[in-house]
């Protein structure tokens, strides 16, 4: 019970810290130029829309530019017990503007209430959904953050071994 509330206590603390997003009166002075001021975007343009994605709890986000047939499934890092769509949100659009597609951020479960191979469970259940949707694989980039980034890496091992003739998603990790 004692190792739960621990656990607890860091996803809140995570979450709090992730979701906060500096702007440019909270930085110092030589960060307040006009190129790094226009590199702090706000998310208030995107478009987010709560999703069930085959059963996992899923977030679509949409920003200006950015080509609805293309799609970043996105899974946050945080060791597999932390971490969450919102505490990854500016991220997540973030990588979907850089890239100019949509992205979709994937809320797995999380150790160790939900052990091995839960998180990659809902993973390959997020890429079902998306093909049950029409997006075609090759319009598929799979990618992560840290612990995300591993799931990214298992998720298309999965998709190898499983998928005959697997022609599918690009794989994009950012190591923590």
């Amino acid at each position: 019970m004692e190792a739960d509330r621990t656990i607890d206590g860091h996803r809140e603390i995570d979450e709090n810290v992730m979701a906060s997003s500096p702007n440019a009166s909270s930085l110092p002075s030589p960060a307040k130029s006009a190129r790094f001021s226009r590199a702090i975007r706000r998310i208030d343009d995107a478009n987010l829309v709560s999703v069930d994605a085959g059963g996992v709890a899923g977030e679509w986000s949409n920003v200006p530019g950015s080509d609805p047939s293309q799609v970043l499934l996105f899974f946050h890092g945080g060791g597999y017990c932390s971490g969450s769509i919102r505490s990854h949100r500016r991220m997540v659009s973030e990588a979907g503007r850089a890239a100019k597609v949509r992205t979709l951020a994937i809320a797995y479960r999380l150790a160790p209430e939900h052990p091995y191979p839960a998180a990659l469970d809902d993973a390959h259940s997020a890429w079902r959904f998306l093909r049950q949707a029409g997006i075609a694989a090759s319009h598929v980039a799979v990618g992560g953050d840290s612990a995300g980034a591993g799931l990214t890496a298992a998720l298309i091992g999965r998709l190898k071994a499983l998928e005959k003739n697997y022609r599918g998603a690009r794989g994009w990790c950012r190591r923590g």
